[in-house]
């Protein structure tokens, strides 16, 4: 027979090893910092949406913009070989027109600085696209440093 004290059944609390318990989060949710690298780069878009809006309203009333982080394997025959930042899909029996940024190939193009800038010019070049006009008459800042 076993000496010892009985056995007790387990806690599933963990503790570490200066019995402190699980800790919280780093930041606060409130803070800027907290958010990801998905949810910035969707304000980055949904802003360079905002400003196209305020010229274009009634042109781009139907219009859903989206991000996706990676575009589909297969590539638009305009596309060649290059991987793109953003797509325009017409609109199609029951679903709109949609403009799609991609996450990924833009954060790889675009430092942290730039990557406003680059962002808000593939959403002109796609609404130019749509609107079958020259991204310059879209948006005068198109290009500019």
């Amino acid at each position: 027979m076993a000496r010892g004290r009985p056995s007790r059944p387990r806690t599933t609390k963990r503790r570490d090893r200066h019995g402190r318990g699980l800790r919280g989060p780093l930041l606060p949710s409130s803070l800027p910092a907290a958010r990801t690298r998905a949810e910035r780069f969707d304000d980055l878009v949904l802003d360079a949406v905002d400003l196209l809006e305020r010229r274009w309203a009634q042109e781009l009333a139907g219009v859903e913009f989206a991000v996706e982080d990676v575009p589909p394997s297969d590539p638009a025959p305009w596309e060649d070989d290059a991987v793109p930042l953003g797509r325009l899909f017409p609109a199609d029996g029951a679903s709109p027109t949609r403009v799609v940024v991609y996450r990924r190939p833009v954060e790889t193009r675009a430092d942290e600085d730039d990557l406003d800038d680059l962002v808000a010019e593939v959403v002109i070049q796609q609404v130019a696209h749509l609107l079958e006009l020259p991204p310059d008459d879209v948006d005068p800042r198109y290009g500019e440093d």
